[in-house]
């Protein structure tokens, strides 16, 4: 299936809300089609996550897969590809945590985020089943950044202090090994 061209910041599709996914769309050649270029296109692009509004679908879906071969992530924990339709996010753990997050649709940018320590998603399967996954750390970070493009949201809605938000360039120079967490 053909990568897709990313939608990026300033781009209207990607400050909306997406629409639900209808089970009778689950069983569909357009749905694992669409699956597929979402898989196709975070690898591509390098990505650990992708949503469909940012490959221009306004959808409540999203794909993250960590390799625990990353070298850009290498220590952080194996997440093997699983597709959220329909996600919702509970809080957990409101404690705060922080890491330097980026975004496919907001390329050469980094900021610094503060997200809740532990979420749980309650989500739809490629299959249609009910699940539910428990995160905390990064996975619970990565989660929320993902899911946050269903409601419009991108990461650098929620840097609040704006001097921590910088090109990559200046994030490798002066940031990356002053703040000692990993980037999204």
């Amino acid at each position: 299936m053909p990568v897709r061209a990313l939608r990026t910041i300033g781009d209207p599709l990607l400050r909306s809300r997406a629409a639900d996914v209808e089970r009778a769309f689950l069983h569909t050649p357009g749905f694992v089609e669409l699956v597929t270029d979402l898989v196709d296109t975070m690898r591509a692009e390098g990505g650990i996550g992708i949503a469909a509004p940012q490959i221009g679908e306004s959808l409540r879906m999203a794909v993250i897969e960590i390799d625990a071969s990353s070298s850009r992530y290498p220590d952080m924990q194996a997440f093997s590809r699983t597709l959220f339709v329909n996600p919702i996010v509970t809080v957990i753990d409101e404690t705060e945590q922080g890491y330097w997050e980026g975004c496919l649709s907001v390329p050469g940018l980094r900021g610094y985020v503060a997200r809740p320590r532990a979420v749980r998603v309650d989500y739809v399967d490629a299959s249609g089943g009910a699940r539910s996954l428990e995160a905390e750390g990064f996975l619970a970070t990565v989660l929320q950044h993902e899911l946050d493009h269903l409601d419009g949201v991108l990461f650098v809605d929620r840097v609040r202090d704006t001097t921590r938000l910088a090109t990559v360039e200046n994030y490798a120079k002066f940031w990356a090994r002053q703040e000692g967490t990993p980037e999204i």
